[in-house]
C-alpha cells in the first residue's frame, strides 16, 4: 500500500535525506586514487552521526558497513575493503541516513581522476536519465511511465537497464511501497497520489543488462564485467508534481561544478548553507 505522507513527515524525510547529499558532498573531495573505500566509509558514519543521524545501511539485513560502494563493474551493494580506488575507475556510492523516525537514501556515481569518454558518457546518460524519469512522477501517472522513460533513454544511448534491481517507496522504512522499476510501459502499474515519496534510482550499465552476484551475498556485478552507474534522488509528490528532498549541491560545490539541473523540480528555496 502506498503511503500518503503529510507535509510535516515529508519535511522530516527531507531533513534526512540533505544529510545523506552533505554526507556526499564531503566525500565528492575525498574520491582520488589512492584511497580505499573503507576509508570512505569511516568518514561517512563519522559524519552522519556528527549530524544526529544514525548510518541507514549499517546492519540493515546484516549489511555490515555504512556505504554500499561499488566500482567499476559493480552494480550497487559492493562492500567497503581496503583495496585502493585508481586513476580511471569509477565509484557508485550508496548512502543512507535515519533521523526523527524518517530515512534518506540517494546515490552518486564518481569518476576517479581521468575518466574515459565512454565512461563519462555512461555516467551522463545515466544522470540524465534519472531527471528524464523523476519528469514522469507526477499525479495521475504511473509506476510504468517513469520506468518507460528511463529505459528509451538508457537504450536509444546504447546501453543497459537492470531489471532485478528497483527504486522504492521511502519513508520510516528504507524500502516501502510502490516498487519503482527502471523499465517498463506507458500506464502501466500503480498510480502515483499526492504525498507520496519515492527513491528513484536508475542503474545503468556500460553493456548488457543481465547481472551476476558475488559469494559475499551482496556485491552485484555486471555479466559482462563492463562498468555501471547508479545516480539516485529522494522525490515527494506535492501539489501534483515532483519534489526534490536530496540534491546533488553539495557534490557539485566540492567538485566545482555549474548546475541548475534541479531547479526544475524545486518549488522552494532550500539553504544550502544551513
Amino acid at each position: 500500500m502506498i503511503i500518503q505522507r503529510t507535509r510535516e513527515e515529508i519535511e522530516l524525510i527531507r531533513h534526512s535525506a540533505l544529510i545523506v547529499s552533505k554526507t556526499l558532498g564531503m566525500l565528492a573531495s575525498e574520491v582520488k586514487p589512492g584511497v580505499t573505500t573503507l576509508q570512505l566509509d569511516k568518514m561517512a558514519e563519522e559524519f552522519i552521526r556528527d549530524h544526529g543521524a544514525e548510518p541507514g545501511f549499517l546492519g540493515m539485513y546484516d549489511f555490515p558497513n555504512s556505504l554500499c560502494m561499488s566500482p567499476n563493474a559493480q552494480v550497487v551493494h559492493g562492500i567497503p575493503n581496503n583495496e585502493p580506488l585508481k586513476e580511471g575507475d569509477v565509484i557508485s556510492i550508496d548512502c543512507g541516513a535515519f533521523k526523527n523516525g524518517f530515512y534518506g537514501d540517494h546515490a552518486y556515481t564518481f569518476g576517479v581522476g581521468e575518466i574515459t569518454p565512454e565512461t563519462q558518457k555512461l555516467l551522463d546518460v545515466t544522470k540524465e536519465s534519472l531527471y528524464i524519469g523523476i519528469r514522469e512522477f507526477q499525479l495521475g501517472n504511473r509506476v510504468g511511465d517513469v520506468g518507460f522513460a528511463i529505459q528509451q533513454h538508457a537504450e536509444k544511448n546504447g546501453f543497459g537497464v537492470v531489471r532485478e534491481l528497483v527504486g522504492h517507496g521511502l519513508g520510516a522504512k528504507m524500502h516501502e511501497d510502490p516498487e519503482m522499476p527502471n523499465y517498463g510501459k506507458r500506464g502501466r502499474g500503480k498510480k502515483f497520489i499526492e504525498g507520496m515519496v519515492v527513491a528513484i534510482e536508475p542503474m545503468i550499465n556500460a553493456g548488457t543488462h543481465r547481472i551476476k552476484q558475488l559469494r559475499d551475498g551482496w556485491t552485484i556485478l555486471t555479466a559482462d564485467n563492463k562498468p555501471s552507474a547508479h545516480f539516485e534522488h529522494d522525490v515527494a509528490l506535492i501539489d501534483g508534481k515532483p519534489e526534490l528532498l536530496s540534491t546533488f549541491h553539495y557534490i557539485y560545490e566540492a567538485l566545482g561544478i555549474e548546475s541548475n539541473e534541479e531547479e526544475e523540480f524545486r518549488a522552494q528555496t532550500i539553504n544550502f548553507h544551513d
